[in-house]
């Protein structure tokens, strides 16, 4: 073997050795920063607030300051998502079978409540969710496709959606839910 040859082979040992180490020293963050947008959103997640903002500026916290909820984003693309006021009225009866209340009552339920589900993608490009309304509580969402932008910081999932037909600006804040065992 010549000495050009031997120096060819040392490098290519060399090379090989550098990044096996190089891979096993990696942190496992490093690989978990290659993951898609979407593959970042599956899960479930717990509603931390909800605000929206008028065009005017004015803000109001439809499901109250400390609102109760979760969006769950399957990794086959399907969603549900529950928003609740937690000081909404109690009725007569705990069964929707034997209703017992006013209509002021129904419309405080109705206007603290929200619950959605279909499918779900993301735009990676230009970081927005796409939800296909399937089931809503409000019957005139279903059909729809509502858009989004997300921002994700640690644990911490931001989606902003401005309404077509109000201006309104929702800003949900969500937190990743923690498994329990």
């Amino acid at each position: 073997m010549s000495l050009r040859e031997e120096t060819m082979n040392r490098r290519d040992v060399l090379g090989t050795s550098a990044v096996t180490v190089l891979g096993a020293v990696l942190p496992a963050t490093a690989f978990a920063q290659q993951k898609t947008l979407k593959d970042q959103l599956v899960g479930s997640w717990t509603l931390v607030s909800n605000d929206a903002m008028a065009p005017d500026g004015k803000k109001d916290q439809f499901y109250g300051s400390n609102p109760k909820g979760v969006l769950i984003l399957d990794s086959a693309g399907r969603y549900a998502s529950i928003l609740a006021r937690p000081d909404r009225p109690k009725l007569k009866s705990a069964s929707r079978f034997d209703l017992d209340a006013s209509p002021a009552e129904l419309k405080a339920l109705l206007l603290g409540f929200g619950a959605s589900s279909g499918t779900w993608s993301i735009d990676e490009g230009n970081k927005t969710l796409v939800r296909r309304v399937e089931t809503s509580i409000i019957p005139n969402n279903e059909g729809s496709e509502q858009k989004a932008s997300v921002a994700l910081s640690g644990d911490d999932l931001t989606i902003t959606q401005t309404s077509s037909t109000s201006g309104v600006k929702s800003i949900a804040v969500y937190r990743r839910a923690k498994t329990t065992a």
